[in-house]
């Protein structure tokens, strides 16, 4: 990708894994721009990796733009059976230039550079209505909360109150920060909770936020399930 100049960034289990949540996953999974230039150099890293689209829908830009991810496996002999999914638009995520504007830029041991999701925008993408997202959503923030400096900025502390999952943690969060906790408590019902030390009251308010957002997910791709369905009819 890097060597196409294709403009994407690394989400799902491999960004998991270099935020300190590791998941295996067989998939490669990109946010793209979607633009016809950018598109072009994804064709031809494609090409390279003798990928293949193996499922509805098609590589067509208006697919992206309608949220559909596109899904493809590599044949080239140094990344055989590899699967790259690559999407533009999701639910509750900033657009793709901003997405770039705020990513994580990292470098491996073998000089290989990697474009992330930021932590909060890859955190936001894994609020889906799969079982093993909310796990996974739960390791990320209480990772990057562990790793916390001793003297974490207004963005971070932000971060925590607003995305931690974890009742103890999002309690002692409260007592360290009681004024922004405050002040985030009318846009995250739970942390009412937090403020008054009241674990369980804590977890039900938890629970019922997760169960909100797998709802706001399933309703999000009812009429996108609809489009592929009527796709796989007509081909």
């Amino acid at each position: 990708m890097r060597r196409h100049h294709v403009q994407c960034l690394l989400m799902g289990g491999q960004a998991c894994v270099f935020y300190g949540a590791a998941e295996f996953s067989r998939n490669t999974d990109l946010a793209i721009l979607a633009s016809d230039e950018n598109l072009d150099h994804l064709r031809a890293a494609l090409a390279e990796l003798q990928a293949e689209v193996i499922a509805v829908p098609g590589f067509e830009i208006e697919h992206l733009h309608r949220g559909h991810a596109i899904h493809f496996r590599c044949r080239h002999p140094d990344a055989a059976g590899m699967r790259v999914d690559v999407m533009s638009s999701m639910r509750g995520v900033a657009p793709f230039p901003e997405l770039w504007e705020r990513r994580t830029t990292l470098e491996t041991p073998d000089g290989t550079v990697c474009d992330l999701l930021s932590l909060p925008d890859l955190v936001q993408a894994t609020k889906t209505q799969r079982d093993k997202d909310w796990p996974m959503i739960r390791r990320l923030v209480e990772a990057h909360y562990f790793e916390r400096p001793a003297d974490p900025t207004p963005p971070q502390i932000l971060f925590w109150l607003r995305e931690l999952r974890t009742a103890s943690l999002l309690i002692e969060c409260a007592a360290r920060w009681p004024e922004d906790c405050r002040q985030q408590a009318p846009i995250r019902e739970s942390l009412r909770h937090a403020w008054a030390q009241n674990e369980s009251a804590l977890e039900s308010a938890l629970a019922a936020e997760e169960q909100a957002e797998r709802l706001r997910d399933k309703e999000y791709w009812l009429p996108l399930k609809k489009e592929l369905e009527a796709m796989r009819r007509a081909r």
